[in-house]
């Protein structure tokens, strides 16, 4: 189902096509899943439990360096290895299907935001460490960072911008809002 919806989109993604790939009967795949949405949905569930596992193996834990720590999360959304980019194409389909599909959209866009949470706590425990610029507000660097990152993520799959642009562009963010206070 990834491979087939990152080259060339989850309209391509027939049944009969996906049991293909997997080498499967058309049948087992009707069985399991039902209908194409439902299968549409299990791969997104697992695709995002696929990447957080991956996500955890990868990013270092170091309590004592928010920024440090901020840096390996927002790497994480950029294509930087095979299965990144994989996951990134993957996601860019399921974004482009969720605008005409209410159903799907309910999916993949949740009232929740685990990611944008993450870093506004990460950035609010630099905040209490002292090591944040004062007066920001968490949850809107937050939003800025996160969106900026995915944004930043699609630029280098369509070789609008290096890794190293977009690592650069990121680390002056983050020198932005863990520079020093001013006069101390």
């Amino acid at each position: 189902m990834w491979r087939i919806a990152a080259g060339r989109g989850l309209h391509e993604a027939s049944m009969r096509e996906i049991a293909t790939e997997a080498g499967v009967s058309l049948r087992s795949v009707q069985y399991h899943f039902g209908s194409k949405h439902q299968l549409l949905v299990a791969a997104l569930e697992l695709l995002h439990q696929d990447n957080e596992r991956r996500a955890r193996e990868r990013v270092g834990h170091d309590p004592g360096d928010a920024r440090a720590l901020l840096a390996a999360v927002l790497e994480e959304f950029q294509p930087l290895d095979a299965e990144r980019r994989l996951a990134l194409r993957v996601f860019a389909a399921y974004y482009a299907r969720s605008l005409t599909d209410p159903a799907l959209a309910a999916v993949f866009l949740s009232a929740e935001h685990p990611l944008e949470d993450l870093v506004a706590g990460i950035i609010g425990q630099g905040q209490a460490d002292g090591g944040c610029c004062p007066g920001l507000d968490a949850r809107h660097e937050a939003d800025l960072l996160v969106s900026g990152a995915v944004g930043l993520g699609s630029d280098m799959l369509h070789g609008r911008r290096t890794a190293a642009d977009v690592l650069r562009t990121l680390n002056y963010h983050l020198d932005r809002i863990f520079a020093p206070e001013v006069g101390s």
